[in-house]
């Protein structure tokens, strides 16, 4: 009793569907037989009646499929056996109800003679097939919604993994690239080398809590992209410059972490930049996205790259956004554009 109550408030609008059409079934089926209209056509207790030989229905239906159905996968066949049986055992169910209260009353004679058992007969075929696809209709629907909801829950979980996976590959990139130049300074100057070190453990917080986020607001991005090139240029001076333009209306944009930085640092660690010929980096930041470029003066001899931080954003940007990175390598200029992200990622 507790699992039918249970079942009712769970899918009471569907219930409610099925009552209201039953209770039009009922009203058109006594002005076609009365041919007369009077307040008895729309009395509810057909309606009603109806409902609950439907409920049985739906659960014999409920019973089968859970008995049968081996997957998620709708068989036909499957389907086929489990309609055909339940219909057979929602008559069988009905003229048993019907014949124990028909007994009850002492009415046996006027319900089940060949008349009425032939009309029952076939106002319960019918009524089986109309609840019976109903409800298939609507159990189907829901499974369907329940199997898109665990999809979207798995792949969700699954774009958090990769970008935790993705985010744990750049914590360390950043961390040992900075590591080689404090070791070049400690060579060559001391002091800048202590300073540097002071600054580094400074930003270093902010790549710490970068972890816990996917992206953040791109006001904070470029602070720090800021204080990461001011950290430069104490071993490059101004053989490197930056220009960092706003131009966006809406301040609530975002931004994976590290963005900036990692594509700054990439344009110092591929061109040789000098007091009298340096490299010029410029952000322009507008609407339509973000685009980071510099001139090229390669260094001759230098490390191949893996190119693994800039596929690492690439990556995280196909997961975060609908639009990609795009980059344009020329012989003078190093472009990459980098797409808005509206909705924080948390």
């Amino acid at each position: 009793m507790r699992n039918i109550i249970t079942y009712i408030s769970q899918n009471r609008y569907f219930l409610l569907f099925i009552l209201l059409f039953a209770y039009v079934e009922s009203i058109y089926t006594r002005l076609i037989v009365r041919q007369t209209l009077n307040i008895y056509i729309f009395t509810p207790e057909a309606a009603i009646s109806s409902l609950f030989n439907a409920i049985i229905l739906f659960l014999v239906l409920q019973f089968f499929i859970k008995k049968w159905q081996k997957s998620d996968v709708i068989r036909t066949k499957e389907l086929f056996k489990i309609f055909s049986i339940s219909i057979v055992l929602y008559i069988i169910i009905m003229y048993v109800t019907g014949y124990t209260i028909s007994f009850l009353f002492n009415t046996v004679e006027r319900n089940f003679n060949r008349h009425t058992i032939s009309v029952s007969f076939l106002s319960n075929i019918i009524n089986g097939f109309i609840y019976g696809s109903f409800f298939l209709a609507y159990y189907y629907y829901h499974q369907n919604k329940q199997q898109q909801l665990k999809l979207i829950n798995y792949n969700r979980a699954l774009s958090e993994s990769k970008i935790n996976q993705l985010k744990s590959q750049l914590n360390p990139h950043f961390l040992f690239n900075n590591l080689n130049i404090l070791d070049q300074l400690i060579e060559e100057d001391k002091q800048v080398a202590s300073d540097f070190l002071n600054e580094f453990a400074e930003i270093y917080r902010y790549v710490l809590q970068g972890l816990d986020r996917k992206t953040i607001l791109i006001e904070e991005e470029i602070e720090f992209a800021q204080q990461y090139f001011k950290l430069m240029q104490h071993k490059y001076g101004n053989a490197y410059l930056l220009n960092i333009e706003n131009k966006l209306t809406n301040n609530l944009v975002y931004i994976v972490p590290l963005t900036l930085q990692l594509l700054i640092e990439n344009a110092i660690k591929h061109n040789l930049g000098t007091l009298q010929n340096p490299v010029y980096i410029s952000v322009e930041i507008t609407d339509n996205g973000i685009e980071i470029k510099n001139n090229k003066i390669l260094k001759q001899y230098t490390k191949t790259s893996s190119g693994k931080g800039i596929n690492n954003l690439v990556e995280q940007y196909k997961i975060l956004t609908e639009n990609s990175i795009t980059i344009e390598n020329s012989d003078e200029l190093f472009t990459i554009k980098i797409p808005l992200i509206l909705k924080e990622h948390t």
